[in-house]
C-alpha cells in the first residue's frame, strides 16, 4: 500500500522533469497512474468482502509511537476506490478540458499530489501519519484551487480554503495528541479496545471537540461551510475531484473511522446530529437562490455532507449503512454534474442557469448524462439514489426523535431533488438560444466520464447487492462487533418509507416546474450576507488584523532599546513571580572572604565606567567605557585564581570593542540623546533587573551544595577525555556539540559583520 501511495508523489516529481511531454497529445497517458491504482484496489474486493483486513506496518519513529501503519478494510477500500476511480475519469477529462494549457503538466502534478495524500489519509491507521497526509491534502488543494493564480478571486479562495482547513489540521493534531496521551498509542485499531477508558477520561470531551472541529472545517459544516462555494473559482476538474468525491469527504471519513472509538456518548451523537441537520437544511435552502451552476452544485454538496454527518450522528447500523451507500450515490451523481457543468461552461462560456436552455439539440449525450444524474440525485427508481434515499428515511424513522429527524431529512431531500434537476435537466430543455446553435460536441474524453458514472448509478440501483457485498457489509463489520444481518433491495414493498419517497419526488417535481432561478432571489439572499458566517468571520478577522497592527506598532516601533527593554521587563516579571513570593535570604557571612582594597578599586572603576557610559553622548566613548567594564571583570577573575576565564573575558571584550568601533566608524560621532523620561524608564528597568539578579545569585549561594556532578567530571575528565583542566574538558568533550554550535554562531556573525564592512552601495541604491 505504501508503494501505491508513493506512486502519486513520484509521478508529481517525474512531471517536474518531463512536464513538456504531458502538455500536448500525450497528456491522456497520465491517466494510467490513477487507472492502475484503481485496478490495484479493485483486486482487494473479494478479500475484503470475505471479512479480511489487509495491513502493512513500517517503522518510522517508534520511540514516539509514530509508524506508517496502513489498513485496508471495507471503509478504507470504499474511499480508495472512490479516490482512484473518480480520479481516473478526472485525469481523462482534464486532458481535453485543459488541452493546450501552458501549465497542464503542473496541474497534473497537483492532482497527483492530492490523490496520493488522500490515499495516505484513508489508508492510515496511525493518527499522526493520518495528520501528515491530512495536511498534505490541504496544501495540494491550495495549489489546485488557486491554479488560475492570475485571478484575484482564485487566490483569495485558495487562501480562504487553506486557512480554514489548515486550522482544522492543527486541531486534528491536538485531538490526536490527546487520544495518544489517553491510550498510550496512536494506532486507531489499538484504541478500539480502550473505548471505555477513553470515554471515562477527563479529557474525552476536549478530544471530541477537537476532532469535530477538524472534521467540520474539512467537510464544510456550518459555520465553516463558506470556503467551499468560494473554491468553485477553481477549474471544473478540481471542483469535481476535490469538492464532490474526495477532499470534502475527508472529515466524514474521520468521523466514520473514529465513531467506534469515540461514539456512544451523548456529546458525540447530539453534536453531530445538530450540526449535520443545520448544515444540510441551511445549504439546501441556499440552492433556491442561486443562478450559477457551480454555486447550485456547491451548496448541494454542502447539504449532502451535512446529511452524512447527520447519519453518523444517529449512529445506528441502519444510519451508517445509509451513510456508506449515500457516499457512493453522491460521488456518482455529483461528480457527473460537475463534469457536465464544465462541458456547458467550456462550450457556451457561461454557467448562468437563466441563460441556458435547449442544449440537448447540440449536446445530446451530455443531456442524457445530465438527466440520469438528476434522477440519481432525486432518488428516482430504479437508480441507486432511490436505494440511498430509502435507507436515509429508514435510519431516521428508527432513531430516537423519529418525526423531527425524518421531517428534516425529507425537506432536505426535496430541495436536493430540485437542485439536481435544475443543474442536470434545465440547461438541456426548452428552446435553444440562437447564440448556442453553432455549439459542437466536445471531445469524447469529456462526455464519456460523466456518462460512465451515471450508468454505474443505474447498474448499482438495479443490482444493489453489488454494493451490499463489496462495501456495506464489510463496513458494518468494521463499525460493529456483532452487526445485524441486512439486505439492500430496490423494492421493499408498500410502506412508510415508500410513501415518504413518493412525497419527495412529487413535491420536488412540482418545485422544479414552479420555482425558477432568478437574479431577484439571488439579490435578496445577498442582502442577508451581513449575518452570514462568512461575513461575521471576515469582520472578526478584520478586527483582529487592526488589533495586530496596534499591538505590533506599539511593541515593534523600530527602536532597539525598546525591544531590549520589553525583553528585560518580561524577564523581571517572570523572575519576580517565581522568586519573590517565598524568598527568604539567610546568608552565612562567616563563609565570605574579606573584601580587599583591590576589589574595592576595581568595583569603583567599573561603577565610574558604567556612569560614564550612561551619560556620555559619544558613541565611541561609550564603547570604550564598556570595554573598561569588561576588562575589570577580567581582573576580578585573575584575583580569584581563574586565569583561563580572565583570558577568555579579555579576548572577548577586546574583540567586541574592535568590532563596535569598526561598525560605528561610518556612523555620526555623537548620539542624539533620548528624552529624559525614556532614559529614566530604562534606567529604572536596569536597576530593578540588576537587583533581581543579585537576589537570585544570593539565593543560589544559600542553597546546599550538591557535588555529584563535580565529582563525576573530576573522576572522568582524565579517564574519558584525557584532560586535566576540567573546564576545558567540559567545553571541548562533554559539551562538544554545544561548543561547536556556539563557535558556528560566532563565525556566522563575524562573516555578517565583515560583509557589512565591505559593502559598497552604488549612489542610486543608497536610501537618502
Amino acid at each position: 500500500m505504501l508503494t501505491a501511495i508513493l506512486l502519486g508523489f513520484l509521478f508529481a516529481i517525474f512531471l517536474v522533469f518531463t512536464g513538456k511531454f504531458f502538455r500536448g497529445k500525450f497528456a491522456v497517458i497520465s491517466s494510467l497512474i490513477p487507472i492502475s491504482l484503481f485496478a490495484y484496489f479493485l483486486s482487494f474486493i473479494s478479500q475484503i468482502s470475505n471479512g479480511e483486513i489487509v495491513t502493512q506496518k513500517i517503522n518510522w519513529i517508534p520511540s514516539f509511537g509514530v509508524d506508517l501503519t496502513f489498513k485496508l478494510d471495507g471503509l478504507s477500500l470504499l474511499f480508495a476506490l472512490m479516490i482512484t476511480g473518480v480520479g481516473s475519469l478526472v485525469f481523462l477529462y482534464t486532458s481535453a478540458y485543459l488541452k493546450g494549457h501552458k501549465y497542464l503538466d503542473r496541474f497534473y502534478g497537483y492532482l497527483s499530489l492530492f490523490m496520493a495524500a488522500m490515499l495516505g489519509l484513508v489508508l492510515s491507521d496511525n493518527l499522526m501519519s493520518m495528520f501528515i497526509f491530512w495536511e498534505l491534502t490541504s496544501i495540494s488543494s491550495f495549489f489546485l484551487i488557486g491554479f488560475n493564480n492570475d485571478a484575484k478571486d482564485s487566490r483569495k479562495s485558495a487562501l480562504t480554503a487553506l486557512g480554514i482547513t489548515g486550522i482544522g489540521g492543527l486541531l486534528l493534531l491536538g485531538g490526536a495528541v490527546l487520544l495518544g496521551y489517553m491510550t498510550g498509542t496512536y494506532e486507531i485499531s489499538e484504541m478500539l479496545s480502550q473505548t471505555d477508558l477513553i470515554q471515562s477520561h477527563p479529557y474525552y470531551a476536549l478530544a471530541v471537540i477537537l476532532i469535530f472541529a477538524a472534521a467540520f472545517t474539512k467537510s464544510a459544516q456550518f459555520p465553516f461551510h463558506f470556503w467551499l462555494p468560494g473554491a468553485m473559482k477553481a477549474p471544473t476538474p478540481v471542483s469535481t475531484y476535490l469538492h464532490s468525491a474526495t477532499m470534502v469527504k475527508a472529515g466524514v471519513y474521520l468521523l466514520f473511522r473514529l465513531s467506534p472509538v469515540l461514539g456512544g456518548s451523548e456529546l458525540w451523537h447530539t453534536t453531530l446530529i445538530v450540526f449535520g441537520a443545520i448544515t444540510m437544511l441551511y445549504s439546501a435552502i441556499h440552492i433556491l437562490f442561486r443562478t450559477d451552476l457551480k454555486g447550485i452544485l456547491a451548496y448541494s454538496t454542502i447539504s449532502a455532507l451535512g446529511i452524512l454527518v447527520f447519519l453518523i450522528g444517529i449512529g445506528t447500523q441502519a444510519a451508517l449503512i445509509a451513510a456508506a451507500v449515500f457516499i457512493i450515490v453522491h460521488a456518482l451523481y455529483k461528480a457527473s454534474l460537475f463534469l457536465i457543468t464544465g462541458i456547458i461552461d467550456h462550450e457556451t462560456k457561461t454557467r448562468d442557469i437563466t441563460k441556458l436552455a435547449g442544449l440537448r439539440k447540440v449536446l445530446m449525450p451530455v443531456a442524457i448524462a445530465g438527466f440520469i444524474a438528476a434522477l440519481i440525485s432525486g432518488g428516482v427508481p430504479p437508480t441507486l439514489g432511490f436505494v440511498g434515499k430509502d435507507l436515509i428515511y429508514e435510519a431516521t424513522l428508527g432513531s430516537q426523535y423519529a418525526i423531527i429527524l425524518t421531517a428534516l431529512a425529507v425537506i432536505t431531500k426535496i430541495l436536493l431533488f430540485y437542485g439536481g434537476f435544475v443543474a442536470g435537466v434545465k440547461p438541456f430543455t426548452g428552446k435553444l438560444p440562437q447564440k448556442f446553435e453553432k455549439i459542437h460536441m466536445p471531445s469524447p474524453l469529456m462526455w464519456i466520464p460523466p456518462l460512465l458514472m451515471v450508468i454505474l448509478g443505474l447498474v448499482f440501483g438495479l443490482l444493489p447487492s453489488l454494493i451490499e457485498s463489496a462495501f456495506a457489509k464489510p463496513i458494518t463489520q468494521v463499525m460493529f462487533e456483532n452487526p445485524e444481518n441486512f439486505q439492500l433491495k430496490l423494492w421493499h414493498g408498500f410502506n412508510t418509507v415508500l410513501g415518504l419517497s413518493a412525497i419527495t419526488i412529487i413535491i420536488g417535481t412540482v418545485m422544479y416546474f414552479i420555482i425558477k432561478p432568478t437574479y431577484a432571489k439571488e439579490n435578496f439572499i445577498q442582502k442577508l450576507d451581513f449575518i452570514a458566517p462568512k461575513d461575521l468571520m471576515l469582520k472578526g478577522s478584520t478586527a483582529f488584523e487592526k488589533f495586530g497592527k496596534l499591538w505590533t506598532n506599539f511593541f515593534q516601533n523600530g527602536y532597539l532599546r525598546d525591544y531590549v527593554g520589553i525583553v528585560v521587563a518580561v524577564i523581571i516579571g517572570l523572575i519576580s513571580f517565581l522568586l519573590l513570593p517565598n524568598f527568604q535570604l539567610r546568608l552565612d557571612y562567616s563563609s565570605l572572604e574579606d573584601v580587599t582594597v583591590y576589589e574595592i578599586a576595581i568595583i569603583l572603576m567599573m561603577f565610574a565606567a558604567i556612569v560614564f557610559t550612561v551619560f556620555t553622548n559619544s558613541r565611541l566613548a561609550a564603547v570604550a567605557s564598556m570595554g573598561i567594564v569588561g576588562f575589570s571583570f577580567s581582573l576580578l577573575f585573575l584575583f580569584y585564581s581563574a586565569p583561563d576565564l580572565a583570558m577568555t573575558q579579555f579576548s572577548v571584550d577586546t574583540l567586541t570593542v574592535i568590532l563596535f568601533v569598526l561598525v560605528l566608524y561610518k556612523l555620526p560621532k555623537y548620539l542624539k540623546m533620548t528624552k529624559r523620561k525614556s532614559r529614566m524608564k530604562h534606567g529604572a528597568l536596569a536597576v530593578v533587573f540588576g537587583s533581581l539578579m543579585t537576589l537570585l545569585v544570593l539565593s543560589v549561594l544559600q542553597e546546599p551544595k550538591n557535588n555529584e556532578i563535580t565529582k563525576y567530571y573530576a573522576e572522568n575528565a582524565y579517564k574519558l577525555a584525557h584532560g586535566k583542566n576540567i573546564v576545558n574538558v567540559i567545553l571541548v568533550d562533554f559539551r562538544g556539540i554545544d561548543t561547536m554550535i556556539e563557535i558556528s554562531v560566532l563565525i556566522v556573525a563575524a562573516l555578517g559583520v565583515f560583509g557589512l564592512l565591505k559593502l559598497r552601495l552604488r549612489p542610486k541604491d543608497k536610501i537618502k
